[in-house]
């Protein structure tokens, strides 16, 4: 199983790099970066960085482990425009980037940057349509596309990307709609869950996979979960059984290995672990040293 660091967009660059460098030299196997303009409702004025810029910048500045936005929001780009930059940042990776992409769903920031919210059933058709164009400007000499959201004529994508193809990401658990984008589509799949939510979405995809004869083995799947690892109880205890909203694993490393060893059980290939919960930087090192040293060579 691969474990992923997944930085904070509201940290200012130079605590963002020393994390990053500090993920790849104690062997984290990945870093992903957010893609959005603003937070959500919550504290609007916190200075966010803007996703491929920051991700362009760490392709530069930290060697070895793959890196990609957690997910790029379809709706913020044209995907011509999107498929250029995954290629270019790869060029500057040196071949290491993965393409995350979502539908979009932080409806405050279409609000306020003007960017066409539309509904959940138009998010997601321009999404099917973009994931279409991406894959083949990566892929083809020339793209045409004629679709009701986007058209593509006779358009180039120079220079192709170093992999033979970047892996693409769908992040999200429609089970209708995203799950079977997921399964035409997708490398890989991602979602915030618990194990048992992730075994029964992974169920869903496979039943996508099975409809549109597609191999479920040729996708991997991965989540994402907020952290509280330390060895001390007394400070794990205003943590335990608090609703944060979203997944999130509370414990020691030994009860933290439980966690991961219920994930590989449901078949996850890689775990995601948000800064978010670690506090200011020498303290999220800590937190960071803990899960990469005594959770993660239970499951490598």
């Amino acid at each position: 199983m691969r474990f992923s660091f997944w930085t904070g967009n509201g940290q200012s660059w130079e605590d963002t790099l020393e994390g990053c460098h500090y993920a790849e030299k104690t062997g984290w196997d990945g870093i992903w970066y957010a893609d959005h303009f603003m937070p959500n409702e919550e504290n609007i004025d916190q200075p966010i960085h803007e996703a491929w810029a920051v991700l362009a910048a760490i392709a530069a500045c930290v060697p070895r482990v793959r890196i990609g936005p957690l997910v790029a929001g379809n709706t913020y780009r044209n995907p011509a425009l999107t498929a250029k930059i995954a290629s270019t940042i790869d060029h500057i990776s040196g071949g290491r980037l993965v393409l995350g992409i979502g539908a979009g769903w932080q409806e405050n920031e279409h609000e306020k940057y003007g960017f066409d919210f539309s509904t959940v059933k138009g998010r997601l058709d321009r999404l099917d349509e973009a994931v279409e164009i991406i894959t083949s400007l990566l892929a083809n000499p020339r793209t045409d596309f004629d679709g009701n959201h986007y058209t593509i004529v006779d358009a180039p994508l120079d220079p192709k990307p170093l992999q033979k193809k970047i892996p693409l990401m769908i992040g999200g658990g429609g089970r209708k709609r995203t799950l079977r984008t997921a399964a035409l589509h997708a490398d890989e799949w991602n979602y915030w869950g618990m194990p048992s939510d992730i075994e029964e979405l992974c169920e869903v995809l496979d039943a996508h996979c099975e409809d549109v004869g597609r191999d479920p083995n040729e996708i991997q799947r991965s989540a994402c979960a907020l952290m509280f690892i330390a060895e001390d109880e007394e400070k794990l205890a205003r943590f335990r059984g608090k609703d944060f909203g979203r997944a999130t694993i509370v414990g020691t490393p030994s009860e933290v290995i439980d966690v991961v060893g219920s994930y590989a059980e449901v078949g996850l290939d890689e775990l995601i672990v948000p800064d978010f919960t670690f506090g200011p930087l020498e303290r999220k090192k800590e937190s960071m040293d803990l899960f990469i040293e005594r959770v993660a060579p239970e499951f490598r």
